[in-house]
């Protein structure tokens, strides 16, 4: 094996596309603790670039992963999660958005759809993509095609997006090894690490280092309403959790127990805060 496929590991990776500025992106990512650069990938969105140890481990299917992490940043949040993800056999998205039931679609490497069309209605509907000319760039995506493989699939599928404001960087191409990509991402001036003991704020000095803050991601000041989030975050996330347990599931079991986290801290918060 060469010193750079050692290095860089088969071409297998995922991307995490949100909907979101990077301050508001990077304390939800911390708590993922998974090491990850976040850049920005146009002017509301960022996009996260893991590391990929679970899929690299050989613990769990980069698919899996994925989507268990796309899964649980959007929950709690207000803005939706686009996970991209590939591997040698074939690549896919996932999109998720609070408590709705993710949606996503794959492809065979050889670019041979293996999602329904039901898929990317919904995730038009979602994005508020336009419901004839984007549906129709997208319905072309799920049509045989001999001269597209995967790769061309997801680059295609972000033509589509860069119409609701998605730029991603060059060099972070969908398709190329994780490593890689999270060493061009590491190189471009605005990004910044998370899942580390501190983050370096962009532009600071290599000694200026900002601590994490969950206050982005806090359920509202309390009340009835921010009561109900908590514990319908508890409750969806005790079930990922298990499935996650029984299935030796990576990325379900971290959604799972963020959830059930956010939650409890969130229930927490609610029962000591002062009453007026």
């Amino acid at each position: 094996m060469s010193t750079e496929a050692a290095r860089t590991g088969p071409a297998t990776g995922a991307l995490l596309l949100c909907r979101a500025a990077p301050g508001s992106v990077a304390p939800v990512a911390d708590l993922l603790r998974e090491p990850m650069q976040l850049t920005r990938a146009g002017d509301a969105w960022s996009v996260l670039v893991p590391e990929g140890r679970p899929w690299r481990d050989g613990a769990e299917p980069v698919d899996r992963v994925a989507t268990g992490w796309a899964t649980a940043l959007a929950v709690g949040a207000p803005w939706p999660v686009l996970a991209l993800w590939w591997d040698t056999d074939h690549a896919g998205f996932t999109l998720a958005s609070g408590f709705r039931r993710p949606v996503g679609f794959v492809w065979l490497a050889s670019g041979v759809p293996a999602g329904e069309d039901e898929a990317m209605r919904t995730f038009a509907a979602r994005l508020g993509l336009d419901p004839v000319l984007d549906l129709q760039d997208l319905d072309r995506l799920t049509a045989p095609d001999p001269a597209a493989d995967a790769r061309s699939r997801l680059r295609g599928l972000l033509a589509v997006l860069a119409r609701v404001g998605v730029s991603l960087p060059g060099e972070l191409a969908p398709g190329e090894p994780a490593g890689r990509l999270r060493e061009a991402a590491a190189r471009r001036p605005d990004s910044l690490p998370v899942a580390s003991p501190g983050r370096r704020e962009p532009g600071a000095g290599h000694d200026t280092v900002a601590p994490t803050r969950l206050g982005p991601w806090m359920p509202g000041t309390g009340g009835p309403r921010a009561r109900a989030l908590a514990l319908a975050q508890m409750a969806a996330g005790l079930p990922l959790l298990v499935r996650g347990l029984r299935r030796r599931g990576g990325g379900w079991a971290t959604a799972g127990a963020l959830l059930l986290a956010h939650g409890a801290l969130g229930l927490t918060y609610d029962l000591t805060r002062p009453r007026d």
